[in-house]
């Protein structure tokens, strides 16, 4: 670098720098709002001083029990007090926090013990009989190198003869130094992707990117001070997309929900005052099929921030008329949750219902704190014209993308090709400079040579009236190669016909477009929510074969 005058005696020093971390949003929280309302757990009630306090003595008892820097320590629980402290508590002590999936199979469970290397397995009561499985699936050498320990739901305890955590945090000094990180690039979390096609990919995150991310949350969404946040997110998913940290940074309150459903949503808005919450698109549907016995009144604007498939139209409509202000975003495991947004402009306020949603339904632009976002052809490298019709693949990059996928190199490599994080996912750059995505790589459908997007088409069926949800994939097709199939759940006391809808498509869509086949039932889903896709493929896959 060039000798100037701004490179001589100034020099980066511990009074003018230090690494970025969200753990500063917890020490910022219980200085300035001690007493005010952190957390809701059932019947517990935690102040911002308290969480801080067992935070801190959670730090303490696992050095003090072996965690040195860069151990993993896994937890596997629904939404709850012991998850949300464990965000700040863990990579206090240096170790590196990984978030299980409570829906996995004992096999999974024990894979990411594994492969993660964890030496501390934190085991909510509900969960026993996963977390003990999965231990006992695990070598025998390893089975002995893990300190489980046992997190006791209302007084009940789980996996009896382990350690109980509020034994644990008693062997911490809330009044210990904490292992502050010295790196912002040091690791702060291990999140593992869903592994549809083998085992599941571990993805790294950095304190850096957390407290942007965290950051990048509260400010797109416009989060106040003292937000009240529902969890209707899983916090295992991307670290319930960096909002346990966001929380803190706003001193908010958390109020968890450990069982998903529309009483649970509705009874949290109307006694708590909920302003905010996060979920994929069935979190809309619970919400706008919940029965009148499900439903209590409310008098505020609810705000919802979703992800995963983009939301129909007809749905972001139906909520805003609920009081519901849905925003849209866009991310993946690899980019720390949302990445993306759709946000607002004050002159789309004079849109009618419909084209407000239209917009609404789009994934937006790049988040504050993502350096590049683009639509690429993959190939080439080259940006895809922002006409909304030439196609490529969405791609990423900046502080928010991943360290890399753990002790997978090539995956690594392959996923930072060309200096950007490639996603998997097509779509279109409108001419505001708005992403659209059109589906999946996997997901387009290439029938007589036509690439059709399923999405599209189940836009076209979601304004259906009778129509909840809706999953639309390839059926193999001896003369077309393949068709559009579409499995559809109906809304509770309507009815439709596989006629009716295939007609409905052909009012509004070229006809080539429209599903051939429409099978109902209830859909296959992640434990977020996603429609699992591949599972609807393998059952046409194996129907062709037989039939």
């Amino acid at each position: 670098m060039k000798d100037s005058i701004y490179s001589r005696g100034l020099d980066q020093c511990a009074a003018n720098h230090a690494p970025l971390t969200p753990l500063d949003f917890l020490e910022r929280a219980a200085r300035v709002y001690p007493d005010a309302l952190a957390l809701v757990d059932g019947e517990t009630r935690r102040t911002w001083a308290e969480v801080h306090a067992r935070c801190h003595a959670l730090a303490s008892a696992l050095r003090r029990r072996g965690v040195n820097k860069n151990d993993t320590v896994a937890i596997i629980a629904p939404n709850s007090a012991a998850i949300f402290e464990a965000h700040f508590g863990v990579p206090l002590s240096g170790g590196v926090l990984n978030t299980i999936n409570t829906r996995l199979d004992a096999e999974a469970v024990a894979f990411i013990l594994e492969h993660g290397e964890a030496k501390v397995f934190l085991v909510d009561a509900e969960l026993a009989d996963l977390g003990a499985r999965a231990i006992a699936a695990l070598p025998e050498a390893r089975r002995k190198e893990i300190l489980l320990v046992d997190i006791p739901v209302a007084g009940q305890c789980g996996i009896e003869g382990t350690l109980d955590y509020e034994a644990l945090l008693a062997e911490g000094d809330p009044a210990e130094a904490p292992d502050w990180p010295a790196d912002e690039w040091d690791a702060i979390s291990l999140n593992y992707t869903s592994g549809t096609t083998g085992n599941p990919k571990g993805v790294v995150y950095h304190h850096r990117g957390a407290y942007l991310n965290a950051l990048s949350n509260a400010v797109g969404w416009g989060m106040p001070h003292h937000a009240v946040y529902l969890w209707t997110l899983p916090m295992f998913h991307c670290n319930g997309w960096c909002f346990p940290w966001t929380l803190a940074a706003v001193a908010g309150t958390s109020i968890c929900l450990r069982q998903i459903n529309a009483r649970g949503i509705y009874e949290a808005i109307a006694e708590h005052g909920v302003t905010h919450f996060c979920g994929a698109p069935i979190i809309m549907n619970m919400v706008l099929n919940a029965g009148e016995e499900e439903r209590r009144a409310f008098d505020h604007t609810v705000h919802m921030m979703t992800a995963a498939a983009p939301p129909p139209a007809a749905v972001l409509k139906a909520m805003a008329e609920e009081g519901f202000q849905v925003t849209h975003v866009y991310g993946l495991t690899e980019t720390y949750g949302p990445a993306v947004i759709c946000a607002w402009k004050a002159e789309w306020d004079a849109l009618d219902a419909t084209a407000s949603a239209a917009r609404k339904s789009r994934q937006g632009v790049p988040y504050h704190v993502l350096c590049g976002l683009e639509v690429m052809d993959p190939d080439t490298m080259q940006p895809v014209t922002p006409d909304g019709e030439q196609m490529g693949e969405a791609m990423f990059r900046g502080n928010i993308v991943m360290k890399g996928y753990l002790k997978n190199p090539e995956a690594t490599a392959q996923a930072f090709a060309g200096g950007w994080f490639h996603s998997g996912d097509l779509g279109v750059m409108e001419p505001d400079r708005y992403l659209k995505l059109r589906d999946r790589s996997k997901d387009i459908i290439i029938s007589g040579g036509e690439n059709i997007s399923s999405i599209e088409v189940e836009d076209c069926l979601y304004r259906h009236p009778a129509v909840a949800e809706v999953a639309v994939v390839a059926k193999p097709d001896d003369h077309w190669g393949e068709t559009p199939c579409a499995f559809v759940g109906l809304r509770p006391g309507s009815e439709a016909s596989e006629r009716e809808l295939i007609d409905f498509c052909r009012e509004h869509l070229a006809h080539y477009k429209c599903p051939r086949t429409v099978v109902f039932g209830e859909l296959p889903r992640t434990s977020t929510g996603k429609i699992q896709k591949f599972v609807l493929r393998d059952r046409l896959l194996t129907e062709a074969e037989i039939g």
